[in-house]
């Protein structure tokens, strides 16, 4: 792997830890608790905040602040100006610092451009948030999710394709699909998705 590159205008903080082949690029501030993996890449102006865990692959564009109480695991993407929090009910004239609510990202989830992620919430391994979608509550795996607040509209593959299955299946019943650009195929059951590969 090629090692990591770091632009002259990005600050990353004595203590944080990165792996090889990251790719740190202007205006970038890391925090010195950061634990990031190999291989990510870190757009103009990214903030990391000191207890944030970043797996392997991840790849977050310009303009994204990944605050404390933030982990993601292996091959998630956020989309630009995305946003997440730490805090559900923030004031300015009272101090909350120890009311932090974990938010868990799963491998290889995607979060759209300006897409808002409220704290306290798990986003399931592959689901796929729209641009500007707000999530205020537990994403289900490989689920599509769009709106304000978002709301389930389908699922997606892997590869990102959606896949041509309702939100849910029969009571009873299951129905298969596969993803139109690798032909991977997932079981649905009721409200859950499987992949069958």
């Amino acid at each position: 792997m090629a090692a990591t590159t770091i632009h002259p205008t990005a600050i990353v903080d004595e203590g944080a830890q990165l792996g090889e082949g990251c790719r740190v690029w202007h205006w970038v501030h890391i925090s010195g608790g950061a634990r990031i993996g190999a291989g990510c890449s870190f757009g103009q102006n990214v903030f990391v905040g000191n207890d944030v865990a970043i797996g392997h692959n991840v790849k977050i564009q310009n303009n994204v602040s990944v605050y404390d109480a933030v982990t993601l695991e292996d091959d998630v993407f956020c989309g630009p100006s995305m946003v997440f929090t730490n805090v559900f009910n923030p004031r300015s004239a009272v101090v909350r610092k120890a009311e932090y609510r974990r938010t868990l990202v799963k491998r290889g989830a995607t979060l759209g451009a300006n897409s808002t992620i409220v704290c306290g919430t798990t986003v399931g391994e592959y689901a796929f948030v729209g641009a500007g979608a707000v999530v205020s509550r537990d994403v289900k795996p490989y689920a599509l999710m769009v709106g304000v607040p978002a709301k389930q509209i389908g699922w997606m593959s892997r590869h990102g394709e959606r896949l041509p299955l309702p939100v849910s299946a029969p009571a009873g019943q299951s129905v298969e699909a596969a993803c139109p650009a690798t032909g991977e195929r997932y079981r649905l059951d009721q409200e859950q998705l499987t992949r069958l590969d």
